[in-house]
């Protein structure tokens, strides 16, 4: 079963790739729309400026390979930027528009605290979530990032963190998680919600 990671040619997606094989997935870093279609889920990775992504996305034709995952159900992820672009817009980049599966905008962290966050924070899980829920310690996890999704609908917020006030940090509506910290660099919180990911899914055993 083929975990396929989108390769759109910006940042280092290589990191998620690996994260997924370390935990047993088949995952393959790919810009081919027919690996993506035909995989059992599908992880869009992202680092660096919301436009500079998106139009190299659509570039290339992917974000109707995204919403052709979305659409039939299967399991999808977004990261960092990855999350971002699944909104309807960002600050970042005025006049360019998201893919629009999570509506809302994505707004730059307030001017007061330093911009970006680059650091570890605490995650705060509001949803009964099969991914992020974890009973025992507290849930480290690690950011790169001076903008932050904001749902128009609060129902698809899932955690946060607090920074300056509170961030908007996973978002889950239907079968589409997004994460806006790095799961691939969070040790071995992240690697057990990536793993979690991948057996509620059925992608591993």
């Amino acid at each position: 079963m083929t975990v396929a990671v989108i390769d759109y040619g910006i940042g280092n997606l290589h990191s998620a790739q690996k994260a997924l094989r370390l935990l047993g997935a088949d995952a393959v870093l790919t810009d081919s729309p027919d690996v993506i279609a035909t995989a059992a889920a599908v992880v869009l990775p992202g680092v660096g400026n919301f436009g500079a992504c998106m139009n190299a996305v659509r570039d290339r034709g992917l974000d109707l390979a995204v919403e052709a995952v979305i659409s039939s159900g299967r399991p999808f992820l977004g990261i960092c930027v990855g999350m971002q672009m699944l909104f309807d817009s960002s600050e970042e980049a005025p006049g360019v528009a998201g893919m629009g599966i999570i509506p809302g905008a994505v707004r730059y962290l307030p001017d007061h605290v330093r911009r970006p966050q680059m650091q570890w924070n605490e995650l705060i899980v509001s949803v009964d979530d099969p991914v992020l829920l974890r009973a025992g310690d507290p849930q480290w996890v690690y950011f790169v990032h001076s903008l932050a999704g904001q749902p128009s609908n609060a129902a698809d917020i899932v955690a946060t963190v607090e920074y300056g006030g509170t961030v908007v940090a996973a978002c889950r509506r239907d079968n589409v998680l997004a994460m806006q910290f790095h799961p691939e660099k969070s040790g071995s919180a992240g690697l057990a919600m990536l793993h979690r990911w991948l057996t509620a899914e059925g992608v591993v055993s």
